[in-house]
């Protein structure tokens, strides 16, 4: 099953899981949209499309370019 966030979107359609080295900057850039799992990955945990802009700064500053914003859908 694939973890989805509260507006529908899948997190495997945002974040590249094999990408992601759990930095967290994605949950300073986007808070309450992102979290990190018990294995330290980040998952979707908010609406995306009513924080695109954070999103897309989350994006801008991951170090492994793990978030897809071209995807960012609902």
């Amino acid at each position: 099953m694939v973890p989805l966030g509260e507006n529908g979107v899948s997190a495997v359609e945002i974040i590249d899981r094999e990408a992601c080295m759990g930095s967290g900057n994605c949950l300073y850039w986007a808070p309450g949209v992102f979290d990190l799992d018990d294995s330290g990955v980040a998952v979707v945990v908010g609406d995306v499309r009513a924080n695109e802009e954070n999103v897309r700064l989350a994006a801008k500053n991951c170090p492994t370019r793990a978030i897809r914003v071209d995807e960012v859908h609902g």
